[in-house]
């Protein structure tokens, strides 16, 4: 019995390790990072090591970000995009977080 406790316990913490680094953002429009152009709707993302892999069905794209901590936790998830840029993102704020992703 305390084997099962101890193998639950180490699942759930590796789930919310995971879960830590790892965020849903929402496309509006045909969206562009690293040059691969994602469609609009759901993709994951994941952050790690000064770098964000976004992930949407089959494609994939991998960018160098800047992690930087707002003062106050965001409300909704954003996306920015350039200016004059044909659709790149720029920046993605996280809901319920302070977290503010910056695409170099």
């Amino acid at each position: 019995m305390t084997k099962r406790a101890l193998l639950l316990i180490s699942l759930i913490s590796a789930a919310f390790a995971n879960a830590a680094n790892g965020f849903k953002v929402n496309f509006y429009q045909p969206t562009v990072v690293n040059g691969t152009t994602f469609q609009p709707g759901e993709a994951k993302a994941e952050v790690s090591d000064n770098k964000i892999v976004l992930h949407q069905g089959k494609t994939t794209a991998e960018a160098p970000v800047k992690v930087e901590t707002n003062k106050a936790k965001y409300v909704y998830t954003t996306v920015g995009y350039k200016e004059g840029s044909g659709h790149q993102i720029k920046d993605i704020c996280i809901a319920g977080t302070t977290t503010h992703i910056v695409f170099e």
